[in-house]
């Protein structure tokens, strides 16, 4: 009864979180459930009542600052001037953008909404079709949640009652993989439509960008030398090392140096053990209000009042969806649905691999119609039971479900990526849909890659967790 409650409120365009307190309320009411109808309230308090939770309205404030501050902007430069000469070279800036962004914004719309403006419209004026521009940019942002920091993994991490830290590490290497696939895609098209590069080569930009690239890699190699091998003082030595950042980028006025050291920083600090996830979004906020506010001067008060209404706006959303979903999770379990779910997997197929295919193929279909936070919470209690039976690593199948959703957010007819993007082009709804297509063949050989590869997710969690 409480799934055809359920079904019933969706099918009447009942937004996804209302339908779900509202079918709990409901079955409580009209079945023979001797539970007070308070308990709904009740669960859904307690159900937002969590620490980890505390990291998504600051994730979403770090990435409105980001947004807001003119950080795009200097992405956008800094990846021109790596590989903007490339044949097809905006196509690579719009990968390679995308990837240092997702290390700061943690969401695909973010992504789609702050760079895509800027790379569908540079796109454009060079020539490129609009619908290649699009393809592009939907492909790259689905990078936003899986490079670290991410929202996804975050409620993800709560539901599942897994480490987040580990979920970010989890999200390196596919993210890398990921990202190489959409280049070599771009490539594909560069070769067949004879493109060339977009911007003339700079030996000076080029070496410029590349000594930015080798003091990301070498700052906390070197943090990590003079603690662990010097002994000197872990929180002094990192406070120096960012002080010598702040002086490098004063004396040969790096691009963006400082915004692409903000996943370094925040994957270092919480796998040293300098801060929790939850303390490392709250470590973003300040890393972005000090470069907006006092290093690049880019923001304002007025402007910082704007975007902290925006966050609340999104995390009011986002927790609703999660309030709403715990209540409904809750009476999936109490009513004994995820028992029979799992039995009726179990007796079909005990293969973790049919498993693995019949749940992707599950993802795919439950994305394409359900906001991805929605998505997460009501799917992690009804299927990881079943992978964990299976020996199923919740890290692995984490990462795995995330991908699926952010393929889903691409697709309609309720994917927002694909609504934003249509905005930002000035294209029809089907033509922006036609665009995307393409772009799912890398996305889908990721997707296989990282579900029946295991090692490639778990090699970095298990290294330092």
């Amino acid at each position: 009864m409480l799934k055809i409650f359920f079904l019933v409120f969706m099918a009447g365009g009942i937004p996804v979180a209302i339908a779900m307190a509202g079918a709990s309320l409901a079955y409580i009411a009209l079945s023979d459930s001797t539970l007070p109808p308070f308990v709904v309230i009740h669960r859904m308090v307690s159900g937002i009542d969590s620490f980890p939770l505390l990291a998504v309205p600051f994730f979403i404030l770090a990435g409105n600052l980001m947004n807001n501050a003119g950080i795009t902007t200097r992405i956008y430069n800094f990846a021109l001037a790596l590989v903007g000469w490339m044949k097809g070279g905006l196509g690579h800036v719009n990968v390679l953008g995308s990837v240092i962004f997702a290390g700061m914004s943690g969401t695909a719309i973010a992504d789609a909404a702050g760079l895509g403006t800027i790379e569908i419209k540079a796109m454009k004026e060079h020539g490129y079709s609009t619908e290649f521009a699009v393809g592009v940019t939907a492909a790259s942002a689905t990078l936003g949640p899986i490079i670290p920091p991410s929202l996804p993994f975050v409620i993800y991490g709560m539901m599942a009652n897994v480490s987040v830290g580990a979920l970010f590490l989890a999200g390196i290497l596919p993210g890398v993989m990921m990202a190489i696939l959409m280049m070599l895609t771009v490539g594909y098209y560069a070769h067949k439509n004879k493109w060339g590069g977009d911007v003339k080569f700079s030996s000076t930009r080029f070496f410029k960008a590349m000594c930015e690239l080798a003091v990301v890699v070498g700052w906390p190699l070197l943090i990590w030398l003079l603690v662990a091998k010097l002994g000197t003082p872990a929180q002094l030595t990192v406070f120096a090392g960012l002080a010598s950042l702040f002086v490098l980028d004063r004396i040969f006025r790096f691009e963006a140096l400082l915004p692409i050291m903000t996943p370094v920083l925040l994957i270092g600090g919480m796998t040293t053990g300098l801060f929790t996830p939850t303390e490392g979004a709250i470590a973003a906020c300040v890393w972005a209000m000090i470069l907006g506010f006092a290093w690049y001067r880019t923001l304002s008060w007025k402007m910082f009042v704007k975007v902290c209404l925006d966050t609340i706006e999104t995390t009011s959303t986002v927790l609703f969806i999660v309030a709403a979903a715990s209540i409904f999770g809750w009476m999936l379990t109490a009513t004994g649905v995820t028992t029979d779910i799992a039995a009726w997997v179990l007796g079909f197929t005990r293969q973790a691999w049919v498993f693995l295919l019949l749940a992707n193929l599950l993802m795919l279909f439950v994305g394409c119609f359900l906001e991805p936070t929605a998505a997460i919470t009501i799917l992690v209690p009804i299927l990881l039971p079943i992978a964990t039976q299976l020996g199923i690593d919740p890290i692995h199948f984490g990462l795995v479900m995330v991908l699926n959703l952010m393929i889903g957010l691409l697709h309609p007819p309720m994917g927002m990526v694909l609504f934003v993007l249509a905005r930002v082009a000035g294209l029809s709804f089907e033509r922006t849909t036609m665009a995307i297509l393409p772009w799912l063949v890398p996305l889908l050989l990721a997707l296989v890659v990282i579900t029946y590869v295991p090692s490639l997710v778990l090699w970095l969690p298990k290294m330092f967790f």
